[in-house]
């Protein structure tokens, strides 16, 4: 049975909740659920009946393509001067001995490292520190796209950007046209954790709120730029929460359209002051992607981050409304590798994301940032190509 035909199979059980039975009904018509019927699916949706729904909605807007980049991570430093509690990745300024602080020059050597490498994108996000103020990130910008024209850039999050615009004595729609004559292409969605003030206060205390958070994307989004939002998941918020923070972003993506991605992020609680809290399982990290696929009625794509989750549990989500498992990073990243991820030194070869794809009989493709094909994979044949970490792409035919 394809995707249709599960739900509509569903719907005739006898044996369905009639709350859970009117959800589905709702997803079937293309009707958007409330808050309320958001955590009744957390606290009543099984596993299956949970996927069902939203591999349907993942089905009808995508069909089974799933969707990668060629990406790699810069992450100036991991000094901050906020202490986030489930942070396993920053240090305090006071342990600059257990850091790193890049410089303008080390960063501009590593995009050059790429200069022969087809990679699309480079996504910039790391502490927050007072030298790397806004003129530092402008004149990196600058500096990226005089060197590479192309190359996207992906960078910093409303919690950098609402301190270097404080510390600028800007405001947030003036400093986001600013970064964006600098050269900024795109904002990730980091730094939103949750947005209710009774958790956040707890885990994310002193860095901007949430509603400073959505009006930075929002300014972004004014400026006719794209962005991604995250929600981490998995702690000590309850599923209450969880909805209070997807109907926040719903409720702004329903006034400026300019979401591209929600990338939920799994709580992971190697060597950080949450280390007492249990990571949730498997199981419930499915839940949690269908759930939001099903909420998220107005985003466009659901991605799951391999390098976070594992190879394996970002194949299932790929049945649980999940278009998208991010991209090569090239072991880039120590955010998560930092936090206990299985994944301790991420990178993929683009061979390796395909088969990864293709093995769970999805449609892999090549995207760049913005979601525009750059290559269909679909009966790409591979040959072995010696000491590269790429391959090189077939040529597209646009007719």
């Amino acid at each position: 049975m394809d995707a249709g035909e599960q739900l509509a199979f569903l719907l005739k059980s006898k044996h369905l909740d009639d709350d859970l039975k009117h959800i589905a009904d709702k997803v079937f018509n293309g009707v958007r659920i409330t808050v309320a019927e958001g955590v009744l699916l957390y606290e009543r949706g099984e596993v299956g009946y949970l996927g069902v729904l939203a591999n349907f909605i993942r089905e009808k807007k995508h069909g089974d393509i799933t969707y990668f980049n060629r990406n790699f991570h810069i992450e100036p430093t991991n000094l901050c001067v906020y202490d986030c509690k489930f942070c396993s990745y920053s240090r305090l300024i006071k342990q600059r001995d257990d850091g790193w602080e890049a410089t303008m020059e080390e960063m501009l050597s590593q995009i050059k490292s790429y200069d022969n490498e087809p990679v699309t994108e480079v996504h910039i996000v790391g502490g927050v520190l007072p030298q790397y103020n806004m003129a530092f990130y402008m004149d990196l910008f600058t500096a990226i796209k005089r060197h590479r024209p192309n190359l996207h850039i992906k960078a910093l999050t409303p919690v950098e950007y609402h301190y270097i615009f404080k510390k600028a004595k800007v405001d947030y729609a003036t400093g986001m046209a600013m970064m964006k004559d600098a050269g900024l292409d795109s904002m990730p969605g980091g730094g939103a954790e949750i947005f209710h003030p009774e958790i956040r206060e707890q885990i994310a205390k002193d860095k901007c709120n949430a509603e400073q958070w959505l009006q930075i994307h929002e300014a972004w989004h004014n400026l006719g730029m794209h962005s991604n939002a995250t929600m981490l998941y998995g702690h000590i918020e309850a599923y209450w929460h969880r909805i209070d923070h997807m109907e926040r972003l719903r409720q702004l993506q329903d006034r400026t359209g300019g979401f591209q991605t929600f990338i939920p992020l799994k709580f992971r609680n190697k060597d950080n002051q949450m280390s007492h809290v249990p990571e949730v399982s498997v199981v419930e990290d499915l839940r949690n992607y269908a759930i939001s696929r099903i909420y998220l009625d107005n985003f466009p794509h659901i991605k799951a981050y391999w390098a976070m989750i594992s190879r394996e549990t970002a194949q299932l989500a790929l049945s649980f409304g999940v278009n998208d498992i991010d991209g090569t990073l090239d072991d880039t990243t120590k955010i998560y590798s930092m936090a206990g991820a299985e994944e301790q030194h991420p990178a993929m070869s683009t061979r390796e994301l395909v088969e990864l794809i293709r093995s769970v009989g999805r449609h892999p493709v090549e995207r760049d940032t913005l979601y525009n094909v750059i290559a269909d994979y679909r009966d790409t044949e591979f040959e072995v190509e010696a000491q590269s970490k790429f391959y090189r792409l077939p040529v597209l035919d646009n007719k």
